[in-house]
């Protein structure tokens, strides 16, 4: 038996993804590589909006938390009902929604009615991470979770390197609004198939309903729950403390020229795009928690390293910073297949969309703090950088402690002596493999 594992590693090549699996898979990315691609566009296309709008640095600042803070709202509202539906009904809603709010940022015609756009496409693109997180977990069983999970966070690498880069260049071209249009024409074909390819998901239904109210209050004082939500905190807050003002300090401390950002951004998601479903498939055949106690230690390493960075060639930074991103997304892939797993099948989609929320606020602490510690000398550049930096890295090596207390759904309760049948029930759901011990990863 593994001390970590909490079964016995076998010597044998993992099982392949049946055919269904990676259908799933390929609606999901697409999904997701659209929702980040309109998360992440708003932020390089921040002069021509500026500009465009006649609105001040504070104002753009609205237009990107203005998402983040509805998204945050939005999954504390729906963590107590998005069980009652099946995941299939929930997802689509949720991608159209998502939709309609991106279709109208791109009609946008003043700065108010860009902000309410992008606080609707919030309240919907922000749940989408969670529940496509949840299908995750009803569809693959646990031996075959984590490199479904690297495959899934493989979007965000490709909405780096293609997605952001192609949006920036028809704003450039067409204007802002087009970035927006261009998602939506791209998004509607992926709504169609997802309706068609994604199954219906239904057996989470079948677990007793209890009032709302008390469903959200359960979420949130479940002793493993807020295991799971402590280790999303210390993730979220570790990496947007830090994340957020890279850009910032390469040009302004670092001399990279700013028309050398594009290639960070590429080659980092380049990178990141093999890397991610290959750390999965290492946490599958050798453990979540002991791949995430490997890569963890390297992310707190690079997030000091980039913020005390002195004035290199750009390929000495641009080689840091894709370290930091790769090892940045290797945590992510391991940590989140053990919260997908950590909590029972008929709660998965309620407290999938509770830790949406959980990331979308834990970040906006994350980079509240950053910038409150981070100044600016007489001659421009960024100070205190590195005090950041240690306190991001030391944030990193707390969650190696909080990884190791998480625990399974079926080891939760099989380590509860007064837990319900109704508990035992609903794990018994679960399309993943039973396993023992607190550290069953």
């Amino acid at each position: 038996m593994d001390a970590v594992g909490g079964k016995e590693q076998s010597n044998h090549k993992p099982e392949r993804f049946q055919a269904s699996e990676r259908v799933v898979l390929m609606v999901l990315a697409a999904v997701q590589f659209t929702s980040i691609v309109d998360f992440m566009v708003v932020m390089p296309l921040g002069p021509q909006l500026m500009r465009s709008l006649k609105i001040t640095p504070g104002q753009f600042g609205l237009i990107v938390s203005s998402y983040t803070f509805a998204a945050g709202a939005a999954g504390l509202i729906a963590a107590p009902l998005i069980d009652r539906f099946s995941r299939r009904t929930a997802f689509l809603t949720l991608f159209a929604g998502f939709l309609v709010g991106t279709f109208w940022c791109g009609f946008a015609p003043n700065y108010p009615t860009l902000v309410a756009a992008r606080i609707a496409t919030g309240m919907f693109g922000g749940i989408l991470g969670g529940m496509a997180m949840a299908i995750i977990g009803d569809v693959f069983p646990e031996e075959r979770r984590g490199r479904a999970t690297g495959a899934l966070m493989s979007a965000f690498a490709l909405a780096s390197v293609a997605g952001v880069p192609f949006g920036l260049h028809l704003g450039v071209q067409w204007g802002w609004h087009a970035p927006f249009l261009a998602l939506v024409v791209l998004g509607c074909p992926v709504l169609v198939v997802a309706a068609v390819a994604l199954p219906p998901l239904r057996s989470h239904l079948t677990a007793p309903k209890r009032h709302p109210l008390h469903m959200l209050a359960e979420t949130f004082s479940h002793p493993n729950h807020l295991r799971a939500f402590a280790l999303v905190v210390s993730l979220m807050m570790g990496g947007f403390a830090v994340i957020p003002y890279i850009s910032a300090y390469l040009v302004a401390n670092v001399r990279m020229p700013e028309a050398h950002l594009v290639y960070m951004y590429m080659v980092a998601g380049a990178v990141t795009l093999f890397t991610a479903p290959l750390i999965g498939r290492l946490a599958d055949r050798y453990g979540k928690l002991r791949v995430y106690r490997v890569v963890a230690p390297f992310s707190a390493l690079f997030l000091l390293s980039v913020t005390v960075l002195p004035p290199v060639p750009t390929a000495v930074a641009v080689s840091v910073v894709a370290a930091l991103m790769v090892s940045n997304a290797g945590r992510m892939v391991a940590a989140m297949s053990m919260v997908t797993s950590s909590v029972l099948p008929a709660r998965r989609g309620g407290f999938m969309s509770a830790n949406s929320s959980v990331q979308h606020m834990a970040s906006g602490i994350g980079s509240f703090l950053g910038g409150h510690l981070i100044g600016e000398t007489a001659d421009g550049r960024i100070s205190n950088f590195e005090t950041v930096g240690v306190i991001a890295a030391l944030i990193t090596l707390s969650s190696l402690w909080l990884a190791g207390r998480l625990r399974t759904a079926e080891a939760d309760v099989e380590a509860t002596p007064m837990a319900s049948l109704a508990a035992a029930a609903e794990a018994s759901c679960d399309v993943g493999e039973p396993l023992a011990g607190p550290e069953s990863f």
